[in-house]
């Protein structure tokens, strides 16, 4: 069993206390009143509260520094004895909205710190927080968290019409930073303001190349070899994302020690999934073999600056895809058409979704509705095929007179 850290808690031992991780310090003469201290600085005043023996939710009754370590403690004397009479130790959810609870820009960027930064890959730390710090904190970073309300939210929302998706994103965002703030007891359970705010309809863009399609890529690609504009490296990334079905990512940030052209794989230690392997034809090899490698530069898609790889190859497509004559085309767009190719060729989505690295058979859901097609065109060769005999049969006058035995 663990060893409680006791300290008797006033303004003057709180004010020192000074933690590397999240560590709570419990009061050596009010039992189950404690002050939970953050790495970021930041200190709540907490009660554990029991159920039958076992320790219980975690409450939040203040933030030092706006409520006194002697509040904190009336108020947690106050939670304890409605806990000891049987009765609910906070009644109303108004009871945490405490004037000393944390603001919305508090719980946002101890998210950030504890969650995002520590869990998240880089790229998702840089979308999280341009969040916070654009839309976020400006609009209600300065609230006190617990009075933030359902319509302030949705008129947060609304202010952000003008850009439908990121209004969704920055009230997801802004939920899973509540969500987090529960767990940690600093705000009420169930308490999140997000929950029933009517999001935008954000139209889910599913383009797939066609076999026309990837014959005039063919030659493009072909011809940009030879031609200035596309480099013969970014050449080689697109021809990489759609003969495997890689994400861009992954491409461009594959290094020359993860590719074992012997074995016919890549070993991709830091995919969007975890690390994983990805099997490679003979055309994927060739493809390989053939770039050209920069002295110094560990990556495969190398860029401009030195031992760095590349870092923008939405513009070569861009271009690839006004010469080849194909419109409307992301570079995301290549994995699916490999997902729709992969199905049309009779493989299975749980087969599809090794190939693509989903983690999650929900993801690999998406391609269901092509599957289907799959599933008719094979539906209506057998009934051909049985329909030919049946019907060759009864119009060649193969018919009984006489009712079956």
């Amino acid at each position: 069993m663990a060893k409680l850290t006791t300290t008797t808690i006033s303004k003057r031992t709180v004010e020192a206390l000074s933690v590397e991780k999240d560590t709570v310090f419990w009061d050596s003469e009010l039992s189950g009143f404690g002050v939970r201290v953050y790495p970021t600085g930041s200190k709540f005043y907490v009660v554990q509260t029991r159920a039958g023996g076992k320790a219980g939710k975690r409450v939040t009754v203040g933030r030092h520094g706006i409520v006194t370590a002697e509040e904190a403690r009336r108020r947690a004397a106050l939670v304890i004895a409605r806990i000891k009479a049987g009765e609910d130790p906070v009644p109303e959810p108004a009871a945490l909205a405490l004037a000393g609870g944390p603001t919305v820009g508090e719980l946002a960027r101890q998210w950030l710190e504890e969650h995002v930064e520590v869990r998240c890959k880089p790229r998702t730390v840089t979308m999280y927080t341009l969040i916070v710090e654009k839309h976020l904190l400006p609009a209600i970073g300065k609230i006190s968290a617990p009075t933030l309300d359902h319509a302030r939210v949705t008129e947060l929302h609304h202010s952000l019409r003008g850009t439908p998706v990121m209004a969704n994103q920055v009230v997801d965002t802004l939920s899973r930073i509540w969500n987090a703030a529960e767990d940690r007891g600093q705000l009420p359970e169930a308490s999140n303001p997000c929950l029933h705010v009517v999001r935008n309809r954000e139209r889910k863009r599913e383009r797939f190349l066609g076999e026309e399609e990837f014959r005039r890529l063919g030659r493009t690609l072909a011809e940009a070899e030879t031609c200035k504009g596309v480099s013969v490296h970014a050449v080689a990334a697109i021809r990489l994302l759609l003969l495997t079905g890689c994400r861009k990512n992954e491409i461009l940030t594959l290094r020359w020690k993860d590719v074992d052209l012997e074995a016919r794989e890549l070993r991709l230690e830091d995919s969007k999934t975890g690390a994983r392997t990805v099997p490679i034809s003979p055309e994927v090899a060739e493809v390989l073999a053939n770039i050209p490698r920069v002295e110094g530069n560990p990556h495969v898609i190398p860029g401009k600056l030195k031992g760095r790889h590349m870092r923008n190859l939405n513009d070569p497509w861009d271009l690839i895809c006004e010469r080849a004559k194909i419109a409307n085309a992301r570079l995301h767009d290549c994995r699916h058409s490999f997902a729709s190719r992969a199905l049309a060729l009779g493989e299975g989505l749980p087969m599809i979704g090794k190939l693509l690295g989903h983690k999650q058979v929900e993801t690999t859901a998406r391609y269901a509705h092509l599957s289907r097609h799959s599933v008719r065109d094979s539906a209506v060769r057998v009934a051909d095929s049985i329909a030919g005999d049946i019907i060759r049969d009864w119009q060649n006058g193969d018919r009984c007179s006489t009712a079956p035995p």
